[in-house]
């Protein structure tokens, strides 16, 4: 079974919202763009929490939009063996140090995990805090259809507290 190997993270100093993956999908890897699948609402869903249209434009602007805007990306895990692009399909996962990681963003006020899989794995590592909200997103896949668009764009409304 392939090894699969997430991306570097998308924040800087002014990161005051941190979104977590689990791993990134066969077409995010391919085409080396966090949220790449055409089926995933990612972009569609920040995009409407900024109040930008992000879908379409150019991977490098999206990303750019969402550090001017305070938001970052990352994924719970390094790598992780996985046939296909399931979370429910992982695993011999490297889960990386979130802890330490979220400790050298100063301004980071909240830590966002999209999706069960980056909640298990995220919790697990930073439990309980004061200084962050942590935030169980439904996932933006297209894999998860318990919940329509409009009822994920709902949920992830809860982001709008913490972006400028």
């Amino acid at each position: 079974m392939p090894t699969k190997f997430a991306f570097p993270p998308s924040v800087d100093a002014d990161t005051r919202v941190l979104i977590l993956g689990s791993l990134p999908g066969d077409v995010s890897i391919a085409r080396q763009e966090y949220y790449a699948h055409r089926g995933n609402a990612f972009w569609a869903l920040i995009g409407d929490v900024l109040g930008e249209a992000l879908v379409g434009q150019p991977y490098s602007l999206r990303l750019e939009r969402l550090r001017a805007r305070g938001v970052g990306l990352w994924d719970v895990m390094a790598s992780a063996t996985r046939p296909g692009s399931l979370d429910s399909a992982i695993s011999d996962a490297d889960v990386r140090d979130v802890g330490a990681f979220v400790a050298a963003l100063p301004t980071l006020q909240a830590v966002a995990f999209n999706g069960k899989t980056a909640a298990l794995h995220g919790r697990r590592q930073l439990g309980a805090r004061d200084d962050l909200t942590l935030i169980d997103l439904p996932s933006s896949s297209g894999a998860h259809a318990t919940l329509s668009r409009a009822q994920k764009m709902q949920a992830w409304r809860v982001l709008c507290d913490w972006i400028v």
